[in-house]
Parts: C-alpha cells; structure tokens; sequence
C-alpha cells in the first residue's frame, strides 16, 4: 500500500514534470534485411542498479508488464518479443509475486518483412509500454515511441533467416483468450474479438430474465405514449453501453478484477432487483400503477415507472447488474487489465462488447412500444403484459435465493424456488384459458387457437417442474436458474438431486486437495465456482453428469473454490486473480501435484468434445 501511494505521488509530479524518467531507451535493427526476411529489432533499457523494470508476461495484479510493440507498413506479421530469465520474487510494495529485470533489459521482438518491398531505406516505429521501480516507489507506467531506421537490400529472401515465433492466437485450444495477443493483431481485430465475445455472451443464462422484463417495460410506455420508441430504444442501448462500461472500470479500480462479480452476488443488490422485480410484475397484474403516489417519485424504485428518460436508463442498470456474472472471460479480462492501471484497451473492449451484447435488446426495446400503439391493442396486449408479469416473478426468485445462499437463510431452497415456479407456470397455463381474471382483462368470450397452444405449454411446463419434487431431473437450463442444493457436510453442491458428493470427493480447500495429490500421484482439478454463478450450475447440470465427464474425473483430485461465498471466499477471489488473471466464473484449472499448471480452460461450454480434450490434456500433462 505504501508504495502505490507513493505511485500516485510521483505521478501527480511527472504531470508537473518534476520528475524525469530514471530509463533510458534505444532501439536498433540487428542487420540490414531483404523483403520477405525475418528481422530482429533490440530494444534496450538503460537504468541504475537500484531499479528494476517489469517482464513481458505473467505479472501478478499491479505491476504494469512490459509491452514492446513494432509498427510499420513494410511489415507483415510480428514475433513473439523474447527477454532474458526475469528474476521472480514476492514484491512487498504490490503485495504478490512479480518478474523483474534489474538495472536493465533487453527486449529482442522479430518482424517478418513484406515480400515485395523495394530495396531502400525505411523507418520503423517501436512503442515501448514500461513502469519502472525501486524498493521504495514505483514511477508510473509510461509510453515511448522510437523510429528506428531499416535499409532493405535487394535479392530474394535468404533461407536462414525466414524462421519466426508468432505472436499466440487470440483463442488457445482451451477456449482461453490471450488478451495480449489480441491486442498486438491490431485494432480492427481486438474489436472483431470484442463484437464476438459480446454475441456470445448472448447465449449464456444470466441474460434470458431481461428478456420479460424489457419486453413489460417498453410495452408500458408504448401504452402510455412516454417518449417516442426509437428515441427510448436509442436511450436503453446507450444506458447499457455506458453503465456496463462504466461500472466495470469503477468496480475494478475500487474492488480490483473480481468487482464486477463481487457486485453481482452482492445479497443487497440482490435482493434490490428481486424487489424491484416483484414490484414491477405486481403493476403488471393491475394492483397499482406505479406513477403514484407522488411523494415516491423521488426515490429510484419509482424512476422507472415514470418512463422518460430516467426510467430508461434506470432499466439499463438493472440489466447490466443481472447480467454482470454471465460476461465469460472476456470481461473478466479486461477487468483485470484495468484494475492494473491500462486504460485504453480494456475501455474499448467494454464499450465494444456492450454494444454488440446490448443490440439486440434495442430491438425488443422498439417494437414492444409500436405494438402497443396497434388499433384494438387493449386486450390481447394485456394479456402479454400479465404473462410477462408471472415470468417476471419467477425471475425474483432467482434473485431471491442468491441473497438466500450468500446469508444461509436456508428458506428460498432449491426446491422451495422450484414448487414457486411450478405454481406459476400453471397459474398461467390457467390465465390464458380464462380460468384467472385480473382488473384489467377483458371478458374471454372464446379461446383462440394460439392462446390455446400456448396454454397447453406452459400446463406441460408447470407440470414437468412439478416433476422435478418427486424425484424427475431437471434438464438443461432450468437448472441453471435453480439455486444448487449445498451439502451441509462436505459443502459441496448435488447436481439435480445427485449429489456430487456421493460420486467424488470434493475438497475445498486446494492445499489439503494437493496434499492427497501427492500421495496419490494424481493430477488436481480446480472448479472455480460461485454459490449465485448460473453458468456453474449449468455445467454442473449438462457437463459434469456426462458419464465421459466422471471416468475423468475418477482419475483427478476435485477441488472446488467458491469465490462469492462461504468460508475463504476472499482468499479463493485472489487466488484465481493473481495465479490465473482472470476473475471469470466458472473457471476451470488443471495443475500437477507439484501445483504446476498443466492447462486451463474459461467459462462455460456447450462442447462436450472441447471440455473433454482439456480433461484429457490434464491427465497426459
């Protein structure tokens, strides 16, 4: 801590330029080259003994690594940049483990040239991204552009010298995402990477109870004509990108890398939107209209019955608090490189992947409002916004056993939510028949053909969670939103009724998972996991039961690290942070019995063949 106050110091009085550098950087070619070559460009960082600058790769939250980058248009791809052993030590001043060069570096980075590139001289340009310290201050990070001549001689390539490393794809074999790698492929293609991991995201669990909820809530404006639709939609979109954004940057820089999820499984913030979404859903069913009573429109519970704008953007909050868990390693990436001090590029990957994740909520948020505006709208309008509203209860719910799992209560059980929810869904299958009338329903002379079917599924569904309380598995990703039912013995959490438990032995502790590790030569499977995490429970739900699954599991030691609850949560939070960098739930880590990492693997997946090569890399590892 002190020395991170000392930082700010020092970078308050460089913006007053009091203070100069104590690094010196040069950069020169190693050799003249022909098109189509391999050339090296050596850059070197002078400075005294007492300071120290930071390695290329695998720094511990804090320090800034070091980055050299090669820009130029003779250029047609770049090498992985090579550096001398750093030494590896625990830094009292950042308060983890870091890799240093002392008193100087040299950073080698291989370009490979263009094929058809005249002989003639040229100029290159390094950036050099760099923080340097001593044992009592750390200046801070710092950017420095170097040209560096080149002349390119004539004649064809020569064969000795057209061997290159290059830079690690963005994605490895696992799934996992090099954010280094990305970035140093270049803007365009880091946004690419961005648009993609956004649409993904999509398809996770976390997203679907928005789906109601904006569908309810802009067909109420359209009803009450707050606003114009497209202005509304543009409002909603834009509130996502900049609260997601936003927020993310805000809870990483006060919270560091595992802020965002630290606020998603907060139990008040849960219990906040179970309210709000119990409150909305109650309007729904015609017992009040949220505009009144006056006095309450100041308070944010009533903004966004309101409409306009400040009910526009409140939703857009509630979106981004419920979604936050679901954003795979992307974000959680991204986090972390901001809770490190980069700036630039985790800002755009945020507004970037909120966009794209945001889209296709701009048009549920438009077209719910033009259909409202329809001629003889009233009735069968109606009838969406009640069944929206029981959907929408049963999305409290889930918000209502996370507050439930982080304080023990014990009531909102799994399958205490899941007799809930049966009721529910049957409650509706009985409305759309007209069996159920609210105030403000019209009287159902006759059932249509559509009502009917649409009846007759939500029955069947009501009727098949019904099922899941005498016994029945609940597949896919019902699951998911179910809370996990949590063995008061051993901690560990049953996978629709079948306890994980009573096939495997689950640690929950890694140096006690470890210790049977060695004795068994075994290799050690690392779950991190989360009580309120709905991508967990889903793979737990569709992945871990596969019968593949749990012959490899049979071969590995099992711990599971829950990082949002229950007994060193903090510590697990860290753990994966400074080891993994990465704050993503679920995240899954083979290591050795000698805690080596053998590999890792991001997220949830609905390959079963992929997260079965990753198991099968574990144990040839």
């Amino acid at each position: 801590m002190k020395q991170i106050i000392i930082t700010l110091i020092f970078f308050m009085s460089s913006l007053l330029g009091q203070f100069q550098s104590p690094v010196s950087l040069s950069a020169k070619i190693d050799s003249n080259a022909r098109s189509g070559e391999v050339v090296k460009v050596v850059v070197t960082a002078e400075m005294d003994s007492e300071w120290k600058i930071y390695a290329l790769r695998d720094q511990g939250e804090g320090p800034i690594a070091t980055r050299v980058t090669v820009l130029g248009d003779i250029i047609k791809d770049s090498g992985l940049v090579e550096e001398a052993e750093p030494i590896e030590k625990y830094d009292d001043g950042f308060l983890t483990i870091t890799k240093t060069h002392q008193g100087g570096a040299i950073f080698t980075a291989p370009i490979l040239l263009n094929e058809d590139i005249p002989p003639g001289a040229y100029n290159l340009e390094v950036v050099v991204l760099f923080q340097v310290c001593n044992e009592s201050l750390c200046y801070p990070p710092k950017e420095e552009f170097i040209t560096v001549p080149i002349t390119i001689d004539s004649g064809d390539p020569r064969e000795d010298r057209l061997a290159i490393v290059l830079v690690s794809d963005v994605f490895d074999k696992s799934g996992n995402i090099n954010l280094e790698a990305a970035i140093d492929q270049g803007f365009f293609s880091f946004v690419l990477l961005a648009i993609s991991m956004g649409f993904l995201a999509l398809l996770t669990p976390c997203v679907f109870p928005m789906i109601p909820i904006t569908v309810s809530f802009f067909t109420q404006q359209g009803e009450s004509k707050q606003g114009k639709p497209l202005k509304n939609a543009i409002i909603y979109t834009l509130g996502i990108i900049a609260t997601f954004s936003i927020l993310g940057f805000i809870l990483a820089l006060t919270l560091g890398a595992s802020g965002a999820n630290q606020l998603a499984s907060n139990p008040w913030v849960n219990l906040f939107i179970a309210a709000l979404f119990i409150y909305f859903a109650l309007s729904l069913f015609g017992m009040y209209e949220i505009e009144v009573p006056q006095k309450l429109r100041q308070f944010s519970l009533n903004q966004e019955g309101r409409g306009g704008v400040i009910g526009t953007l409140f939703m857009a909050v509630t979106f981004t608090l419920t979604s936050f868990t679901c954003t795979v390693q992307f974000v959680g990436l991204l986090l972390v490189a901001a809770s490190q001090g980069q700036w630039f590029w985790p800002m755009i990957g945020m507004i970037v992947f909120s966009a794209a994740f945001a889209f296709p909520f701009f048009f549920l948020a438009l077209f719910p409002q033009y259909l409202a505006k329809m001629p003889k709208s009233g009735g069968w309008l109606n009838s969406v916004k009640v069944v929206m509203g029981f959907l929408e209860l049963a999305a409290a719910f889930k918000f209502l056993s996370n507050t439930d799992l982080v304080w023990g209560w014990g009531f909102f059980s799994h399958n205490a939510v899941l007799a809930v929810w049966a009721v529910l869904m049957l409650l509706v299958g009985f409305y759309l028949l007209g069996k159920i009338q609210l105030p403000h329903d019209s009287p159902l002379v006759s059932v249509s053909v559509p009502r009917l079917m649409l009846s007759a599924a939500f029955l069947t569904f009501g009727l098949y969670l019904t099922s899941g309380l005498f016994g029945q598995r609940i597949h896919g990703i019902i699951y998911a939103y179910l809370p996990p039912i949590v063995e008061a013995d051993t901690g560990a959490v049953s996978t629709n009724g079948n306890s994980m438990a009573e096939d495997f032995k689950w640690y929950r502790d890694l140096e006690k998972g470890l210790s049977e590790a060695k004795v068994t030569s075994k290799p050690v499977f690392i779950d991190f996991t989360g009580y309120t995490c709905t991508n967990c429970r889903w793979m737990e739900a569709n992945i871990f039961t596969k019968r593949e699954v749990k012959d490899r599991f049979n071969e590995m030691i099992l711990v599971q690290l829950y990082t949002d609850g229950g007994p060193n949560h903090r510590e697990n939070q860290e753990y994966e942070i400074e080891r993994f960098g990465t704050a993503a739930l679920p995240f899954y880590v083979i290591i050795s019995p000698n805690d080596e990492i053998i590999t890792t693997f991001p997220g949830m997946t609905r390959d079963l063949n992929n997260f079965l090569d990753f198991l099968d890399e574990g144990l040839a590892g």
